[in-house]
């Protein structure tokens, strides 16, 4: 079975983003992404894409995702619905679902593993991660973070597995 995992950052308030822009800077939390990433598909939709301050990801196949027949996004690998996503994806590797709202809602059913960076904050914002129920799902690891001065919240690195 294809191993497809969700990592996200996501406020108290569930929010996630604004203005197709995240809500904060965590270097910590974007060295961690690329720790646990790197090497496997990273799969998100083409506003994600566009959203990331360097593209392609390197270091990892990009599988976007668009709905426009035939769209070639120069250094990925393209995907034209969530179904032809998962056929692209690799069975041998770990896949994470990056973004954004739409996509994390479509994956959410059929994702084994969840990396959550629980912002201890409400944020502003107009994209938000969809409700999760949690008796669908194990904590296996927790890291919690001690309120960052620089930034004025705290924040936990949760793993979760599908019971």
């Amino acid at each position: 079975m294809t191993q497809i995992s969700i990592i996200v950052a996501i406020a108290k308030n569930y929010a996630i983003g604004k203005n197709n822009d995240l809500l904060w800077h965590i270097p910590e939390d974007l060295k961690r992404f690329k720790k646990i990433t790197s090497g496997c598909p990273v799969i998100m939709g083409k506003r994600t894409y566009y959203s990331l301050p360097k593209r392609p990801l390197p270091n990892r196949e990009n599988i976007v995702i668009t709905d426009i027949k035939d769209e070639v996004i120069e250094g990925c690998t393209m995907a034209y619905s969530i179904d032809d996503a998962v056929n692209k994806m690799d069975p041998e590797k770990e896949n994470f679902i990056i973004g954004g709202a739409s996509i994390y809602n479509q994956f959410m059913p059929i994702a084994n593993k969840l990396y959550i960076t629980w912002v201890h904050k409400d944020f502003d914002a107009d994209t938000f991660y969809p409700d999760i129920d949690f008796n669908s799902w194990m904590e296996t690891e927790r890291t919690d973070m001690p309120v960052n001065e620089t930034l004025g919240f705290s924040y936990s690195y949760i793993t979760y597995i599908r019971k």
